[in-house]
This record gives structure tokens, sequence and C-alpha cells, in this order.
């Protein structure tokens, strides 16, 4: 489903991606942690289409969505879905309002339509009681579905998740992870989760890999990866690094 081959990206003097490869399987669960400032945000940027790569590329399919421009790229970002970090709800809206508005901006359909798509996407995400709230009246935990929730809306192939549960007591961090991955069994999806913070992770994916220092230098299962013999994987691991 998505294969990065050889991807190099730098700003200004500082190299970020020296030679980025990464393959994610159709299905699949993927975490790809690693410390702050190693390149993983950098990374799903240009997975997503947003950044492009000094060299490489980047094969969603057999697509590569580097090079794709104009009405190409929009149709292969529409088979893409991306929970950002801080949910990036808007505050002026009600959480129905918020998982919504996809359908209002990038569809035809009518309000019967979309008031059915999403009553079923807050109900999945055990949300559809405080449909009525606004984001400032509603938990961290509870925002973060009403993301994933808006981001299910458009029926995406592929979903990416940037630190989902960054800033979450690792009671409510366990509840979201394991929401992601009873979604993602259910609907057959191929997800990317982008974070620092193990072993929660570890926990809900099919594989996981290490980016340090801008290269790919670990890839396996969570078994595999927690018995690594490579030093620095062991050091992230036991939080000796940040």
């Amino acid at each position: 489903m998505i294969e990065v081959s050889n991807l190099h990206k730098r700003f200004d003097q500082h190299e970020i991606l020296k030679g980025v490869n990464l393959r994610i399987e159709t299905g699949q669960t993927f975490a790809l942690i690693g410390g702050s400032g190693n390149g993983k945000s950098v990374l799903l940027k240009h997975i997503i289409g947003l950044l492009k790569p000094d060299r490489g590329s980047i094969m969603i399919g057999n697509q590569d969505i580097s090079r794709l421009r104009g009405k190409k790229l929009k149709a292969l970002k529409n088979r893409l879905g991306i929970v950002f970090q801080f949910g990036a709800l808007f505050d002026s809206l009600t959480i129905y309002e918020n998982v919504a508005f996809p359908l209002k901006e990038k569809t035809k359909l009518s309000e019967p339509q979309i008031r059915e798509k999403v009553f079923k996407e807050l109900k999945s995400v055990h949300l559809f009681d405080d449909r009525d709230k606004y984001p400032a009246q509603i938990s961290g935990g509870m925002r973060k579905r009403v993301a994933l929730a808006r981001c299910l809306i458009m029926d995406p192939e592929i979903i990416f998740f940037d630190e989902p549960t960054t800033g979450l007591d690792p009671v409510i961090a366990k509840m979201i992870y394991n929401t992601i991955r009873s979604l993602q069994e259910e609907r057959k999806l191929t997800a990317l989760i982008v974070s620092h913070e193990i072993p929660g992770i570890f926990q809900i994916v099919d594989r996981v890999a290490m980016l340090h220092d801008g290269k790919i230098i670990a890839t396996g299962t969570p078994e595999e990866i927690q018995a690594c013999g490579n030093t620095t994987v062991q050091r992230f691991l036991k939080g000796e690094l940040e």
C-alpha cells in the first residue's frame, strides 16, 4: 500500500531525512516511533503530500504522491485520512458540526444523509450523546475521538495518526489506542501511527519502524523491536533518549 524509497529532505543546511526506506502493507497497523527532532513529522508530511522530497519516491498503491499534481493529487489525497496531533477541531462548531464539516464541504449529500452518517460515526466513537457540545466543553480524550470520527466520515482507505495520545493520561491513552485498533479491524483500514509513546503503542500495531537521525534504524513486529540488539533502539525504549 505504501512504499517509501531512498527519501531525502533538507531544509537550508539541515538534512532531516537521509535516505528513508519504509514499506507498509495493505491492512496493517504500523507505528513509526522515535524521539523528537528525528524527522517523524517531516516524513509523515511527505507521505500525505504536504511536502515534496529532494529525491526519492513515496508510492501509494501504484502512484508516486511526490510527483502528482492538480486533480490527480487531489484524487489520491481523497483516499487518505489524517488525525492531527491536537485534533484541529473548530472551536465555534459543535461536535456534530465538526464531524459533518467534511461532508458539507466535499460532497453533495442531503442534510438527512449527512445526519445519518454523522450519527453513525459519533456512535462508533461513543460520542453520540455529546453531539451538541462544543470542543471546549469536552475532555482531551473526547476531542481526539471527535477528530477520529471526522476523519472516518470520508471513508478513507489509509488513515494517519500524528501523536494521537499526546497530553493524555495513560488510561485515556489506552482507550484511544483500543478505539483505533477496533475501528481499523472493523473497516480493514491501513493505518500509520506516528508516536514517541511506548510501550502503549506496541499493544495495537502489527509492525514498528524506528526513525533516528533521519534514517530507519530498525523495523519489525513489536516483539522484534523490543528484543532488538540495536543500542539506540534499546536506549529509546528505556526512556534514555528524548
